[in-house]
């Protein structure tokens, strides 16, 4: 990791669960880190319980994922506060529990937008960012085993993944064509999937938390996150799948 210190990595969703923890590992290593979250509240809470040079090279900045203008005024303060950006893991989400087959559309909308659009978004601000600075930086998509299969329920109630699942196999597919694109496009700017399966965070419904099913920590996706991050700039992981 001595290759990233004092450079600025974003996080997305960044207000709990695997983003909260992602910050304060990149902080431990001497990262500037810049957290993106609708909950403004959350991320100031989160700088209050880092140590206080760590709290220094931490910015809190409110940003919806699925907003291109919200993510758009969010790396503009970016870049022109901090330089721009070398990192930036998307790790923001959403799941909105139900069948595809009657869901409100606008809920499944939300979804896509924010788990798809919402990577969108945020890569290309950053690949505009280290490519116009030539700089080879990493972008990390936070995907799910849902992005590679589909559990099938047995007994007679329906799955309630609704959309979820088409969300992540989209972002699976597009982690892969922005991989090509990257070095396509002259650069070694590197990215890398990391598909956990259920992990304990606020995203999971409350079912599943009492259910007794084995489930990752958030520490755990962190720490795969760390350690692509840590790779030499002559490899690339292209996918970590973790499952408890």
């Amino acid at each position: 990791m001595e290759r990233w210190q004092n450079r600025v990595a974003v996080v997305t969703g960044a207000s709990s669960g695997i983003g909260s923890v992602t910050v304060k590992e990149l902080l431990k290593a001497n990262l500037i880190v810049v957290g993106l979250a609708r909950r403004l509240e959350r991320l100031e809470e989160l700088k209050a319980q880092l140590p206080a040079e760590q709290q220094k090279h931490f910015h809190a900045v409110a940003c919806d994922v699925s907003s291109h203008e919200s993510v758009d005024t969010a790396f503009d303060w970016i870049i022109k506060e901090l330089g721009g950006v070398d990192i930036l893991i998307n790790n923001a989400g959403t799941y909105a529990a139900g069948q595809a087959s009657t869901q409100d559309p606008m809920k499944l909308q939300k979804v896509l937008q924010t788990n798809v659009m919402g990577v969108v978004y945020c890569t290309q601000r950053a690949f505009e960012s280290m490519k116009g600075r030539n700089f080879d930086g990493h972008v990390v998509v936070i995907n799910s085993l849902m992005g590679h299969r589909i559990p099938t329920m047995y007994g007679d109630q329906p799955p309630v993944y609704s959309i979820y699942p088409s969300s992540k196999y989209a972002v699976t597919a597009l982690t892969e064509v922005l991989r090509q694109e990257f070095k396509g496009l002259g650069t070694k700017i590197k990215i890398t999937c990391v598909s956990p399966g259920v992990t304990d965070t606020e995203l999971v419904p409350e079912q599943y938390k009492n259910s007794g099913i084995p489930m990752l920590k958030a520490e755990d996706i962190s720490s795969c996150i760390l350690f692509t991050l840590s790779t030499p700039p002559h490899m690339q992981v292209h996918d970590i799948i973790v499952s408890a």
